[in-house]
């Protein structure tokens, strides 16, 4: 069995003192496939020591968190446009819009994503979408340039089942991480109507991790307990979870 956690910041810092010993919990728990999305300038050094320690089981992206657009967003494209030209990524990712924190950016938020998503059009990549309380504004970018090019997956995504087929109509799979084990959130009601060639599983680790370990510092090998909620809620076995998630991110990523 080969769990694939399409979305996990394991260079974060939070796992300075044990990364080691976090990846190989993920590998025990047959997490043997993880994809680090990149947050900005600073992040990528990090990023690329994992991937560099873990050639056969970590894949990187490339892309500026909106949460990171800021004063100096174009000089952090630029940059980060030098190492998407010159590397081997496997999609261009995180990015999106995010409003919930700060609405101060928003049309540098905005001009960033589009930027982005046409990185990823040139170079036959897919787009990792950070979408938080900015579902119409991500929606009309998507809608203005979509296309047989434009194709990713919604991260962590926490939608309606409407916004739910409406990613899935724009060429998108739907990321499906610990909040789906979260009492009285919804999610699970919204991803038990979604067929499952249409989800991912991941974490975003250190972030949002799953019941039972909730409030705690997620990892990779949480992955299990979103692959059993969603396993349980399709009524299917984990081995067969396990082998059409993983095959959707090779979908996806092509790796």
């Amino acid at each position: 069995m080969i769990l694939t956690d399409t979305h996990s910041h394991l260079y974060d810092q939070k796992f300075s003192e044990d990364r080691k010993e976090m990846i190989d919990r993920a590998l025990k728990e047959n997490v043997q496939r993880i994809f680090l999305p990149n947050i900005d300038s600073k992040s990528i050094q990090g990023m690329m020591e994992v991937v560099a320690a873990y050639p056969d089981k970590c894949f990187p992206m490339m892309g500026l968190h909106p949460c990171h657009v800021k004063e100096n967003y174009k000089e952090e494209l630029i940059l980060l446009k030098d190492y998407l030209d010159q590397g081997s990524f496997f999609a261009v990712g995180e990015i999106g819009m995010d409003l919930y924190w700060d609405k101060t950016f928003l049309e540098q938020q905005k001009e960033s994503f589009r930027t982005q998503i046409h990185w990823a059009k040139d170079k036959g990549l897919p787009i990792v979408i950070h979408c938080r309380d900015a579902f119409k504004e991500v929606f009309e970018i998507l809608d203005s340039e979509k296309g047989p090019l434009l194709r990713g997956v919604f991260h962590c995504f926490t939608g309606s089942l409407d916004q739910a087929h409406r990613a899935i109509d724009l060429n998108f799979f739907l990321g499906i991480g610990g909040v789906v084990t979260f009492k009285k959130v919804g999610l699970d009601a919204v991803v038990k109507q979604i067929p499952l060639k249409h989800l991912v599983l991941e974490t975003d680790s250190p972030y949002l991790s799953p019941s039972p370990n909730r409030g705690k510092r997620n990892e990779s090998a949480y992955l299990i307990h979103i692959a059993r909620r969603v396993a349980d809620l399709h009524q299917v076995t984990l081995e067969e979870l396990a082998q059409i998630t993983t095959n959707n991110s090779k979908q996806l990523f092509g790796r």
